[in-house]
């Protein structure tokens, strides 16, 4: 299984460089890539004749949205069958490398080798997007035009969507930090993987991103309080983000307070971002049960658009209002329904007996996801195919039983979980 899991990391990796995945011949390769893991699984699975695989209860609700998309292409239900279908494949994609990843990562071993893949790759993509901030020429790494514009932050076109990634990384290294479960030799790198991502994501500039990254330390700040932290590891989670606060005073503290002023974001004011709830609601309203289709929101929202400004609508800058103008009451029912287990499973297994270790790993997939889904509501994370898919791992991460040990795929569909406290 080690071949799936380096490779549902390397695509993962690709997405991200190659701007989030949004471009046609990224999500092709993405899309190519989960397709051939996927055969790879199955011939493996059939050759050793094994009597059983693993299930996760976030992939039913995903495979009825599935449904729903395929219900509105092969049934004409859309209002556009192309656009319909090419989301169709992405999201397939999707669910194959989630149902890949429930079967690959499940010991407390395999997460430990992929919360350390994420700590260093974030890293990397955090240093990127501060020498870009500090160097920048007007161009994607410094060589390729941007022809639609943009304000880049890192292999990202727009920033939010850096921050968007960023939610979903920064609580997999501090958490682990702020709750002692690093060994003492590397305390000292993880705390440098922690300032820079902090400082990178405040640095981004993206109001979203940091807003929701408040209401991370806040979900955080409620444990500690509720599990009666210790002292010491309330400083540690101090300590960092003064550090990447100084690290970001020291970069350009200037351009966040001035972002913060302004009462227009620097890609979507204000006024165009409410315009474009009301008329995806209003969508909504006129295709309540099925939606327009998966993917068509740029060809219905001209008829619905309230402040012409000359630019065109693509996505609603809210997901949640995006799905149920898409796939109306019946999609959103499965949205709500993936984000209702999410929440409960995970609830669960912070409750369930554990390692502290296995414990401060699932928190830390939670309080990600809670920071992603709080963007959510003013941005369209869900539709970059990086941050989608790395949501998707991470609510894996929060809502799955991690094991210490685990007994050979064919023998047991239910192994026992045996405590193994460790640290990274």
């Amino acid at each position: 299984m080690k071949l799936l899991r380096f490779g549902i990391c390397g695509l993962l990796a690709f997405s991200v460089l190659a701007h989030g995945g949004v471009e046609d011949w990224a999500r092709a390769v993405f899309e190519t890539g989960a397709g051939l893991l996927f055969l790879y699984w199955a011939l493996r699975f059939y050759l050793r004749r094994e009597s059983s695989f693993f299930l996760s209860p976030l992939l039913f609700p995903l495979a009825a949205f599935l449904l729903v998309a395929l219900a509105q292409w092969v049934f004409r239900i859309s209002v556009s069958p192309y656009e319909t279908r090419v989301e169709l494949q992405l999201l397939l994609a999707d669910f194959l490398t989630l149902f890949l990843a429930v079967q690959v990562f499940r010991t407390l071993e395999d997460w430990k080798n992929f919360v350390w893949f994420i700590m260093i790759f974030s890293f990397g993509v955090a240093i990127f997007g501060i020498l870009q901030h500090l160097t920048f020429n007007g161009k994607l790494y410094w060589f390729r035009e941007m022809r639609y514009g943009g304000i880049p932050f890192g292999p990202y076109v727009n920033r939010n969507h850096f921050a968007g990634f960023a939610e979903l990384t920064v609580p997999i290294t501090l958490i682990p930090l702020i709750l002692g479960k690093v060994r003492r030799e590397r305390l000292f790198i993880v705390g440098v993987f922690a300032v820079v991502q902090v400082g990178a994501l405040l640095l981004s500039a993206s109001r979203g991103g940091i807003i929701s990254f408040g209401c991370q330390l806040a979900v955080i700040a409620l444990w500690m309080i509720f599990r009666r932290a210790q002292g010491k590891q309330l400083i540690a989670g101090a300590a960092v983000l003064l550090v990447a606060l100084a690290l970001v005073s020291w970069l350009g503290v200037r351009q966040i307070l001035q972002r913060f002023s302004t009462m227009q974001s620097l890609e979507v004011s204000d006024s165009k971002r409410i315009s474009m709830w009301r008329g995806s609601w209003h969508i909504f309203l006129d295709h309540p049960l099925l939606g327009t289709g998966l993917g068509t929101l740029q060809t219905v929202y001209p008829r619905y658009e309230t402040l012409y400004d000359g630019k065109v609508v693509n996505h609603s800058h809210n997901d949640y209002l995006e799905a149920l103008a898409e796939t109306g009451v019946v999609g959103g029912l499965f949205c709500a329904s993936f984000l209702g287990i999410l929440f409960l499973e995970s609830r669960r297994r912070l409750w369930q007996p554990a390692s502290a270790f296995t414990n401060s790993l699932q928190l830390a997939g939670l309080v990600a996801c809670v920071g992603f889904l709080a963007h959510g509501f003013v941005d369209f994370n869900l539709h970059i195919p990086a941050n989608a898919l790395l949501f998707l791992l991470t609510a894996h991460l929060a809502s799955t039983e991690i094991l210490a040990t685990v007994a050979p795929l064919s023998s047991s569909r239910g192994s026992r979980l045996r405590t193994n406290p460790a640290n990274h």
